[in-house]
C-alpha cells in the first residue's frame, strides 16, 4: 500500500490536475460498475428458469399456481408477468388497458436498470479529451522551457517535457477503455433482458385468450412505447 501510494503521488505531481481528475473519474466508474453489478445480482436477472414452467403452467390452465410462483420470484420478469395475468383475468379491464398497465410496469424496471449507464458513457468520452488536453497543455509547457533555455538547449529537457506531457493521453486511455468496454457490457445485457421480459409477456398474452379480443397488437408493445417516450423526450 505503501508503495501504491507512493506511485500515484508521483502521478499526481507529474500529470498534475488532469490526471488528478481522471484518476477521481476512474474512482467513479468503479463505484457504477460495483452499483450495476449488486443491482443486477439483488434482481436476479441471470435466473430466468421459472419463466418456462410459468409458460407451460399457463398452457395448463394453472393460473394460481404461477402466480404464486411468480410472486416468490425477485426477476423484473416475475413482475411484467404477474400483471399480464392479474388484468387478463379481470374482466373489468381491456387488454388495451392491461397492455399499458404492463408496459408501464416493465418501462419502470428497465430504466432502473439503465440508471447511471449514461455516467459511464460521458466518462468513456471525456476521459481521452482529457487526457489530450493535459498533453497539449504539457507540450506547451516543454516548448515554453526549451524557449527560455535559449542556446542551451538540453535535448533530455525536451524529452522529459515530452514523455511527461504523453502521460495525461496514457491515463486518459487507461480510465475511458475498461469504461466503454463495461458500458457495451451492461448495455448489452440489459437489451438481452427486455427483449427476454417483451417475448414472456407476449407468451402470457397468447395462452388460453379464446374470447377476448384484440391479441395481436401486444406483440412488441414494450418497444413501441420505449420509441415513442424516446421521441418525445428529444
Amino acid at each position: 500500500m505503501a508503495g501504491l501510494s507512493e506511485r500515484m503521488a508521483v502521478l499526481l505531481d507529474l500529470g498534475g490536475p488532469v490526471v488528478a481528475l481522471l484518476l477521481l473519474m476512474s474512482v467513479v466508474a468503479i463505484a457504477i460498475a460495483l452499483l450495476k453489478l449488486w443491482q443486477f445480482h439483488s434482481l436476479r436477472l441471470g435466473s430466468q428458469q421459472f419463466v418456462s414452467s410459468c409458460l407451460e403452467g399457463l398452457r395448463q390452465g394453472q393460473e394460481d399456481t404461477v402466480l404464486e410462483r411468480l410472486a416468490v420470484e425477485r426477476n423484473p420478469i416475475a413482475r411484467a408477468m404477474e400483471a399480464a395475468i392479474r388484468g387478463r383475468r379481470d374482466p373489468g379491464m381491456s387488454l388495451e388497458l392491461v397492455r399499458e398497465e404492463v408496459t408501464r410496469v416493465a418501462i419502470g424496471y428497465l430504466d432502473a436498470l439503465r440508471s447511471y449507464l449514461r455516467g459511464l458513457e460521458v466518462i468513456g468520452t471525456l476521459a481521452p479529451l482529457l487526457g489530450l488536453l493535459g498533453t497539449v497543455l504539457g507540450m506547451i509547457d516543454a516548448f515554453r522551457q526549451l524557449e527560455g533555455a535559449g542556446s542551451r538547449v538540453d535535448p533530455a529537457l525536451l524529452s522529459g517535457g515530452i514523455w511527461e506531457a504523453l502521460l495525461t493521453t496514457a491515463v486518459g486511455l487507461a480510465v475511458a477503455i475498461p469504461a466503454v468496454i463495461l458500458l457495451n457490457w451492461l448495455e448489452g445485457r440489459v437489451e438481452r433482458f427486455r427483449h427476454r421480459m417483451e417475448d414472456a409477456v407476449t407468451q402470457v398474452f397468447t395462452q388460453g385468450m379464446t374470447g377476448r379480443r384484440d391479441v395481436a397488437g401486444d406483440h412488441h408493445s414494450i418497444t413501441r412505447l420505449q420509441s415513442q417516450r424516446a421521441a418525445d423526450a428529444t
